[in-house]
């Protein structure tokens, strides 16, 4: 198993910047992808950015390309997502996810391991 802890979420104003991480622990060993998931109320689950951890390689969506940036230190297990510009349809419950794939899209259904989330919230 995976543990994922997400932190660094809160509310900023619009224009603003958050950084969120996410330490993974336990079999980490068996994970070839992590990525960040958003969910608003009322609404799926989407992607918003992943990153193959064996090479860097990363996958944006359209929404948030140019304005986010994931990356992941191996050394300390962790990943980020720096948010700049953020906007109020930003605002949701973000969630930190990890796969057993070496993955090159944003899906959600090819993720195993969740951590429980955290708020952001963009006020105008």
């Amino acid at each position: 198993q995976v543990q994922l802890v997400e932190s660094g979420g809160g509310s900023v104003q619009t224009g603003g910047s958050l950084r969120l991480s996410c330490a993974a622990s336990g079999a980490t060993h068996r994970v070839y992808s992590m990525g960040w998931f958003r969910q608003a109320p009322g609404k799926e689950r989407d992607g918003v950015a992943t990153v193959r951890t064996t090479e860097d390689r990363t996958y944006y969506a359209d929404s948030v390309q140019g304005r986010f940036t994931i990356s992941h230190d191996k050394a300390k297990n962790t990943l980020y997502l720096q948010m700049n510009n953020l906007k109020p349809e930003d605002t949701a419950l973000y969630y930190c996810a990890a796969s057993r794939f070496r993955l090159w899209d944003i899906n959600p259904i090819h993720f195993h391991y969740w951590g429980q989330g955290i708020q952001v919230t963009v006020s105008s």
